[in-house]
């Protein structure tokens, strides 16, 4: 069975346009929706069932849980249930290729080993896809989590509120030996409502619990240049906006937070691959070796970009790849590891008739018919 969560607060209108479009999905099996209201100030109504059958019903807190109000959809969904599909409420999968229905039967053949599938999310009335951080974070917003693995880590953690939540706890799935895996072709729309948004918490929120992720999982030899990375990153955000209250707010409580106990000894290995540029290296490596190429270029970096610089100064040291411009290269490196920009990124330069890899070893991706390496 299959439980769509979506967690709503104050927009009555957009919720009503995600129910409507999950009850014209084909599902092929017994699903249900269970909306929770994050304390809004007129509680949100629901109808029971959906147009295709899907049973719907809702779920009013008392407060705005943030994130963790996705637990309480969880522990009241039903028993029968294997698979969540998160979503948030201005959230859907679509069916422009598909039915539904057959990425439900992909999630049903996936391994016990695969905790979570994102989803490919796409911003349409921005004509690109959702910015997310790394290939082994999913995003809220469009992501399937089997059930047994989101109750054994114990769900979201409460304390970040909203914000890189996902990191924390993708980061403890692999700490339990399981994996985050990618379907493309498993799409969400996401209609992303900027309007109302406090920029001041939204940045002290990034500083904070980006702070929180790294001090909890990063290893050590990186931890110090990532958070002077990510308060630069952000502080350029902010400065435009005069917004420097929320850097320094999101800054001082970043303070070190209680570290999860990993269930293995070898854990942190695991859960370092999220931040080491090793797994990138390996991933330009396997490219070069299914395809030698003397020349490359890295284009459009963005989030870690120094993640994919230091692989392919590996990879220049050992097979004497040379880095030029973009104009004369043999190939071309997407230099990001956010991976709806990196994907944004590949198929503009795919279509080019460029060559393109990706530093990511998680998935290929076709474009005009040429499979790009991942």
């Amino acid at each position: 069975m299959i439980t769509f969560v979506v967690p709503t607060r104050n927009r009555p209108k957009r919720l009503a346009q995600t129910l409507d479009r999950l009850g014209r999905l084909t599902v092929g099996e017994p699903c249900e929706v269970v909306v929770v209201d994050n304390a809004s100030d007129e509680p949100a109504r629901v109808p029971g069932v959906l147009a295709n059958g899907t049973v719907c019903r809702v779920i009013r807190l008392d407060h705005n849980a943030g994130a963790a109000a996705r637990n309480v959809a969880v522990e009241a969904s039903s028993p029968e249930t294997d698979w969540i599909v998160m979503l948030d409420d201005d959230s859907h999968p679509v069916e422009s290729v598909e039915p539904f229905a057959a990425t439900v039967d992909r999630l049903r053949e996936r391994p016990d080993s695969v905790a979570a599938v994102m989803a490919d999310i796409h911003l349409p009335a921005l004509g690109r896809r959702e910015s997310g951080g790394l290939p082994e974070v999913f995003i809220g917003c469009g992501v399937a989590i089997r059930r047994e693995a989101f109750v054994a880590a114990g769900g979201y953690d409460a304390s970040f509120g909203y914000y890189v939540e996902e990191y924390d706890l993708a980061a403890r799935f692999l700490q339990r030996g399981w994996s985050v895996a990618f379907d493309p072709a498993f799409c969400v729309h996401h209609h992303k409502i900027e309007a109302g948004r406090d920029m001041d918490l939204i940045l002290h929120r990034l500083i904070r619990n980006n702070g929180w992720v790294m001090q909890r999982y990063a290893p050590e030899a990186f931890r110090r240049p990532m958070l002077r990375e990510q308060r630069r990153r952000y502080r350029d955000i902010a400065e435009p906006r005069a917004r420097d209250r929320g850097i320094h707010v999101g800054v001082d409580r970043a303070a070190p937070h209680p570290p999860v106990a990993a269930p293995r000894a070898d854990a942190r290995a695991g859960v370092g691959s999220i931040h080491r540029p090793c797994a990138r290296a390996r991933a330009l490596a396997r490219a070069w070796a299914e395809r030698p190429f003397a020349s490359a270029a890295i284009v459009e970096p963005g989030k870690n970009a120094w993640a994919v610089a230091g692989a392919m100064a590996e990879l220049t040291e050992r097979r004497g790849v040379v880095l030029t411009t973009a104009d004369s290269a043999e190939v071309v490196v997407v230099g990001t590891m956010s991976p709806g920009p990196m994907l944004d990124a590949a198929e503009r330069w795919g279509q080019q008739g460029r060559r393109v890899v990706c530093p990511w070893g998680v998935a290929r991706v076709s474009v005009q018919g040429q499979t790009l390496a991942a």
